[in-house]
């Protein structure tokens, strides 16, 4: 009977010690797989800017008056919505998808023209939804109900292609702060490094201060950038801030991504609808999310911004300024939205290659890959990513995010933070193993001990 129990007991803590290693292989490789970069869309910022620029050049040459707009679809492919079928067979003969929609780019235009002439109302915003040839009018909370009514009845007199629709949280700029940036009027993030050539500065959101607020790179003000010297807002949303040395220094063409990496910066370039984007706040750090829309429109409390990039982005305030960005190359910066990065929102972003021409300044940035074009870089690969730490990136520095990491599976497997717990399962499970088996040994020893001991007399 003794014996019996000796070998339930020892089964049993075998099976349990097989069991722990089983328990433990699963949190090591599930504790792995969850430490790694999230794998990107099907259409990454190559396919989306190649396919964008196709489409955008087939809708051009229909003119708008038989074209309504373009967009990338999940495929990475162009797509261009089109007012009828011999244009649509223009756009297939070219080697795109096209839609025959109900508005051209003529009445969408016009209807947009009519929305901004109405009276101005806080807390609005509406932008053309390219894929549903619609446009769509929003108000956060702060609009009132005799507003929102008013708003109704201009839409309606547009057309019923007009969409009206309410929304959570407000519609604000994202001032109060990749990098802070400080001044009295509150917290920003850096954007981008540009230069005219001759003196470098941080291109950054307009609303965050006017023309000759003094910048720190510290809350107590003893480290100071700059100086703004060029400011659009309303109607833009775009700045310069001169650096004090004239210079961005090291790592200016590197923008901050949080986590002691930073992304390198190829070029600028035009959004497309569909497309995957990242932005770097110096409050919420790094998100990713898609372009919904182009020259949208918001009424700020300060004033109107129109010629925006939409997007389903999440920021908070403090964000403002920030870098958005895809595949190295420059999108945007941060001007505002509503939500937050625990519920959600849209965020609304000033396109960088307008503020370029406007301040008559370019982009300092990286040697793009062999044989890429500066809007189009190649796709980046985990290990062509060129990470920096913090401290050697300048405010503004920026650049694309997928496999910013760069960690190998290897390295995520020896890594105690993201697979301790089930190493240690799996330590016990071995003790526990070796322990079993040494009990048996010693067990089966004594046995036949006692054995020969008592037959050898």
């Amino acid at each position: 009977m003794r014996h019996a129990r000796r070998r339930v007991v020892r089964r049993v803590t075998r099976l349990a010690a097989v069991g722990g290693l089983l328990l433990g292989g699963a949190m090591v490789a599930q504790a792995a797989m969850a430490s790694e970069a999230p794998a990107a869309p099907a259409t990454t910022f190559s396919a989306a800017g190649t396919a964008g620029t196709k489409g955008a050049a087939l809708a051009e040459r229909l003119g708008t008056a038989r074209s309504a707009g373009n967009w990338v679809d999940a495929q990475g492919r162009p797509v261009v919505a089109v007012t009828d079928e011999r244009a649509a067979a223009e756009v297939r003969a070219a080697g795109a998808r096209a839609k025959v929609v109900g508005h051209s780019m003529n009445e969408l235009k016009s209807a947009t023209a009519a929305l901004r002439s109405a009276p101005r109302v806080p807390g609005t915003a509406w932008a053309v939804d390219y894929r549903t040839n619609r446009i769509v009018v929003s108000g956060d909370r702060t609009v009132s109900s005799g507003d929102w009514t008013k708003m109704t009845h201009v839409a309606s007199r547009i057309g019923d292609f007009v969409t009206m629709q309410r929304t959570g949280g407000r519609f604000t700029t994202r001032l109060n702060g990749a990098q802070p940036i400080l001044s009295t009027g509150g917290r920003c993030s850096a954007g981008f490094n540009v230069t005219d050539g001759q003196r470098d500065f941080i291109l950054t959101a307009g609303h965050c201060g006017p023309t000759g607020s003094i910048w720190f790179a510290d809350g107590q003000g003893t480290r100071q950038l700059g100086a703004t010297v060029n400011s659009s807002f309303p109607g833009g949303d775009f700045s310069l801030v001169q650096y004090d040395t004239d210079k961005a220094g090291q790592g200016a063409d590197v923008v901050a991504v949080g986590g002691g990496k930073g992304v390198r910066i190829t070029g600028a370039g035009d959004a497309a609808v569909g497309q995957r984007v990242f932005r770097s706040g110096s409050t919420s750090g790094l998100h990713d999310g898609q372009v919904t829309a182009l020259n949208a429109t918001v009424n700020y409390p300060e004033g109107t911004v129109t010629g925006l990039i939409e997007t389903d982005v999440c920021a908070e305030p403090g964000d403002s300024g920030g870098p958005m960005f895809s595949e190295g190359v420059a999108l945007g910066v941060t001007s505002g939205g509503n939500g937050d990065c625990t519920t959600g929102g849209t965020t609304f972003f000033q396109p960088v290659t307008k503020a370029l021409t406007a301040l008559n300044v370019k982009l300092i940035t990286a040697t793009p890959p062999p044989g890429a074009q500066s809007a189009a870089p190649t796709p980046a690969t985990e290990t062509g990513q060129t990470g920096m730490t913090p401290s050697a990136a300048r405010p503004g520095s920026s650049a694309p995010v997928t496999g910013v990491d760069g960690q190998t599976l290897l390295a995520r497997l020896t890594d105690t933070r993201n697979v301790g717990p089930g190493l240690l399962v799996i330590a016990g499970s071995v003790i526990a193993l070796v322990a079993t088996r040494y009990i048996r040994a010693e067990q089966d020893r004594k046995a036949y001990q006692r054995y020969y001991s008592a037959t050898w007399g």
